[in-house]
């Protein structure tokens, strides 16, 4: 299962943390329960148990959630949970030190500092946009942002999602038809991090970014497009976001 933010579940964690930035954290914490009873796949477990892992007022509810989430992760793909294991096990080690349980808590410590510093994703990797572009092309830093008046971007942003790149498209400014590219990172790579770690643990979307230019290698013509109703609530969303983007 490939995380998506139509995912029936996932809009119910949505609207989980929109309660909490609210203070509604009763109200968030049932939400988060009821994501959790109805969700089916792993993924679905994994996010909807973090969440209730941080609406628990003990360290070994908290726990037993946390474990819980690690549980169901193990069984996802690698690719789109492994940035997400550091902030498990930091928050993990946090618990058993809250429990007196100081061996524990070193060795989730030393688990959640041995994570990977650069990712290790082979993709296939996908850049979405309006722009007219061929084969062999190269995709480079220095644009302006889709989301930020007149803001340069200092890297080029990539993803392994077809729909991810899709929804880029679909936000991305201009009146030509989206188009969807397959390309291959030219250089390092990182996560981005104006997504992970933010709304949900580690880089779910599995979202890039390089200060390296992207080869255009392909082109995707069919993918798995966001409703006009999904696509008006994105861009109402993006709209009212407050904070600086990571540059």
């Amino acid at each position: 299962m490939e995380f998506s933010p139509s995912n029936q579940i996932v809009q119910r964690c949505i609207q989980g943390m929109a309660m909490e930035e609210k203070g509604l954290l009763e109200e968030a914490r049932r939400m988060f329960l009821q994501a959790w009873d109805q969700a089916s796949e792993n993924l679905e477990k994994f996010i909807s148990a973090y969440y209730l892992s941080r609406h628990q007022q003990a360290a070994h509810d908290t726990l037993h959630w946390l474990k819980t989430a690690v549980a169901f992760a193990v069984h996802i793909d690698r690719e789109c949970v492994e940035s997400a294991f550091p902030v498990l096990y930091s928050e993990m080690a946090t618990c058993y030190a809250h429990l007196g349980l100081l061996e524990e808590a070193k060795k989730y410590r030393e688990l959640s500092a041995s994570g990977p510093d650069t990712p290790s994703d082979t993709g296939p990797f996908y850049h979405g946009t309006k722009a007219d572009l061929q084969i062999g092309d190269q995709l480079v830093a220095g644009g302006l942002s889709n989301f930020k008046a007149d803001f340069t971007m200092n890297h080029i942003y990539f993803t392994a999602s077809a729909k991810g790149a899709g929804l880029a498209a679909a936000l991305a400014k201009g009146d030509q038809p989206e188009r969807v590219y397959i390309v291959e990172p030219t250089g390092a790579f990182e996560n981005d991090p104006n997504l992970t770690n933010h709304k949900f643990p580690g880089n779910l979307t599995r979202s890039y970014r390089s200060r390296e230019p992207l080869t255009i290698i392909g082109e995707l013509t069919d993918w798995d497009r966001q409703t006009p109703g999904e696509l008006q609530a994105l861009r109402a969303r993006f709209a009212n976001q407050q904070g600086e983007i990571i540059n």
